[in-house]
């Protein structure tokens, strides 16, 4: 498995992608998703929530295993992906393209910057 190159990841699995200077969307990656197996549940934050990085925002459910989401950053839950809370099984289809929730944090960009580029997340995941 390829790993965007745009995105940055983090050592809980989960990948961000710079969408503008103040935002960044959130969600878990492949790996994430194969290690899960068939997702059936996922549960998202409300809007207005404030985030650390690192702090768990929902829970991700699947035939095997319950598993806490960790944000990456640090910011305000201004969008929360809820098509993907009533179909959770796509985030197995297409893990990279099913963003679960959009974070808004003032310095976005070096918060981003902080996090594991494509190759290092390889790196890592070859290493477990």
């Amino acid at each position: 498995m390829s790993y965007p190159n745009n995105y940055k990841y983090t050592k809980e699995h989960e990948w961000a992608e710079l969408i503008s200077t103040t935002q960044i969307r959130v969600g878990i990656t492949d790996h994430a998703q194969s290690s899960l197996g068939d997702i059936v549940f996922l549960e998202l934050p409300k809007l207005g929530r404030e985030l650390k990085s690192h702090e768990t925002f929902g829970v991700v459910e699947s035939i095997k295993a319950v598993s806490d989401l960790y944000s990456p950053v640090s910011g305000k839950v201004v969008q929360a992906n809820a098509d993907l809370v009533s179909d959770p099984g796509k985030i197995n289809t297409n893990p990279h393209g099913e963003w679960m929730l959009v974070l808004e944090t003032a310095d976005a960009q070096s918060q981003f910057n902080g996090l594991m580029s494509a190759d290092e997340y390889s790196s890592l995941i070859k290493s477990l």
